[in-house]
Protein backbone atom coordinates (compact mmCIF):
# COMPACT_ATOMS: atom_id res chain seq x y z
CA UNK A 1 0.00 0.00 0.00
CA UNK A 2 1.76 3.17 -0.92
CA UNK A 3 0.86 6.90 0.77
CA UNK A 4 1.89 10.13 -1.03
CA UNK A 5 3.22 11.87 1.76
CA UNK A 6 3.88 15.22 -0.76
CA UNK A 7 -0.24 15.20 -0.25
CA UNK A 8 -0.79 15.54 3.53
CA UNK A 9 1.96 16.29 6.17
CA UNK A 10 1.78 14.44 9.60
CA UNK A 11 2.68 16.14 12.39
CA UNK A 12 2.33 14.39 15.78
CA UNK A 13 3.47 16.31 19.20
CA UNK A 14 3.40 14.54 22.72
CA UNK A 15 2.05 16.66 25.10
CA UNK A 16 4.18 17.65 28.50
CA UNK A 17 1.96 15.98 31.31
CA UNK A 18 2.51 12.75 32.26
CA UNK A 19 -1.25 11.70 31.74
CA UNK A 20 -1.08 13.15 28.40
CA UNK A 21 1.12 11.16 26.37
CA UNK A 22 -1.09 10.76 23.71
CA UNK A 23 -0.50 12.15 20.29
CA UNK A 24 -2.80 15.14 19.22
CA UNK A 25 -3.30 14.66 15.80
CA UNK A 26 -2.79 17.69 13.17
CA UNK A 27 -2.36 17.30 9.79
CA UNK A 28 -1.20 19.96 7.61
CA UNK A 29 -3.43 20.42 4.38
CA UNK A 30 -2.70 21.12 0.63
CA UNK A 31 -4.21 23.90 0.94
CA UNK A 32 -2.10 25.65 3.95
CA UNK A 33 -4.79 25.23 6.82
CA UNK A 34 -4.29 22.22 9.86
CA UNK A 35 -7.07 20.10 10.68
CA UNK A 36 -7.57 18.26 13.87
CA UNK A 37 -8.10 14.65 13.90
CA UNK A 38 -9.56 12.69 16.91
CA UNK A 39 -7.30 10.79 19.03
CA UNK A 40 -9.15 7.55 18.83
CA UNK A 41 -9.75 5.57 15.32
CA UNK A 42 -13.71 5.18 15.04
CA UNK A 43 -14.70 1.50 14.97
CA UNK A 44 -17.46 1.64 12.75
CA UNK A 45 -15.13 3.60 9.94
CA UNK A 46 -11.98 2.82 10.65
CA UNK A 47 -11.00 7.08 10.49
CA UNK A 48 -9.89 9.50 12.51
CA UNK A 49 -13.02 11.97 13.30
CA UNK A 50 -12.38 15.23 11.63
CA UNK A 51 -12.63 18.19 14.50
CA UNK A 52 -12.10 21.25 12.77
CA UNK A 53 -10.43 23.08 10.24
CA UNK A 54 -7.77 26.03 11.55
CA UNK A 55 -6.05 28.74 9.40
CA UNK A 56 -2.64 28.16 11.86
CA UNK A 57 -1.48 25.47 13.68
CA UNK A 58 -1.28 28.08 16.83
CA UNK A 59 -5.44 27.79 16.68
CA UNK A 60 -5.59 23.62 15.75
CA UNK A 61 -3.29 23.30 19.15
CA UNK A 62 -6.04 25.98 21.25
CA UNK A 63 -8.78 24.08 20.46
CA UNK A 64 -7.17 20.72 21.42
CA UNK A 65 -6.59 22.20 24.62
CA UNK A 66 -10.55 23.20 24.47
CA UNK A 67 -11.48 19.60 23.64
CA UNK A 68 -9.38 18.03 26.07
CA UNK A 69 -10.96 20.38 29.23
CA UNK A 70 -14.31 19.51 28.45
CA UNK A 71 -13.90 15.70 28.10
CA UNK A 72 -12.13 15.70 31.15
CA UNK A 73 -14.38 18.10 33.45
CA UNK A 74 -16.51 17.06 36.40
CA UNK A 75 -20.28 16.34 34.99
Amino acid sequence: MFFDFSEVHIRSLVLAHPKEQEHIMIRKLKSGGYRLYSRKIDPKTGKRRNLGTFSTREKAMKHEKAVQFFKRRAA
